[in-house]
């Protein structure tokens, strides 16, 4: 079982870290990217299938939706960020539908995660990780096997076409896969229907707008895939528990 996480489909830019000692964690996936540093020990990592044995000063870039866990071995201090893909939003969509070949590279220092408390020094951190992993690594179309390549293009085709009428029927027919398999599929892998996810992801979409422009709230949800306003705010303050007004003034303040 996989499940999903929903770290990066919250109200607000989100950057989170936290120490681990001798953690384990099961197979998941997020729209987040998530770091995993090794500070001491080792931690044996799967992202994709593929396995990594991590040691210390060895960091662990995972892109967003990419299926992974992590166990230790023998012993391990880690540290893990997970943040929203809009604080690197130049990178996140000039790599959206691709993944590292190798997602793990080795670290000169172990970084200073206290000096990182302000959004600006965070971004610098997050970009310096960036640039590493261009440097050591090349990238590749998503492809993965059997039902996790399923679910990964089911998740690329919500990326490309949240906008419009994004239903899993269309995603079936432009996968040519039986509609009842995928969305037993998707629940089997998620946890969630298809709809549930979607509408996370519209509405995830639609804070990063209401924060970030001046865009009126009907235009925004338009952008975000709701040509009704009604449907949009009931799915707003339903995962966010705030009006898409009630947002962008607490978003400003």
């Amino acid at each position: 079982m996989v499940f999903f996480e929903h770290h990066g489909v919250e109200e607000k830019e989100s950057f989170h870290s936290l120490n681990l000692v001798n953690a384990n964690f099961p197979l998941h996936f997020h729209r987040a990217y998530e770091l995993i540093i090794v500070n001491e020990g080792e931690l044996l990592v799967t992202i994709d299938q593929k396995e990594y044995l991590m040691k210390k000063k060895d960091v662990a870039f995972i892109f967003n939706n990419q299926m992974h866990e992590f166990k230790t071995n023998k012993s391990s201090t880690i540290t893990v960020v997970i943040f929203s893909p809009e604080l690197i939003g130049h990178f996140f969509m000039n790599y959206k539908g691709f993944i590292p070949k190798n997602n793990v590279f080795h670290l000169t220092q172990i970084p200073d995660m206290k000096a990182l408390h302000s959004i600006y020094r965070q971004k610098s951190f997050l970009y310096d990780f960036c640039s590493h992993l261009v440097e050591h690594t090349d990238f590749m179309p998503v492809e993965h096997s059997t039902k996790t390549k399923v679910l990964h293009k089911i998740l690329l085709f919500v990326d490309k076409h949240y906008r419009k009428d994004c239903t899993l029927k269309e995603v079936a027919k432009h996968l040519q896969y039986d509609y009842a398999y995928l969305s037993k599929l998707f629940v089997q892998m998620t946890s969630m229907t298809f709809t549930e996810y979607l509408t996370h992801y519209r509405i995830s979409e639609a804070c990063y707008q209401l924060k970030n422009s001046q865009q009126s709230i009907g235009e925004i949800a338009m952008n975000c895939g709701y040509d009704n306003l009604r449907s949009f705010n009931r799915n707003f303050k339903k995962i966010t528990n705030h009006s898409p007004r009630k947002y962008r003034e607490l978003s400003s303040t």
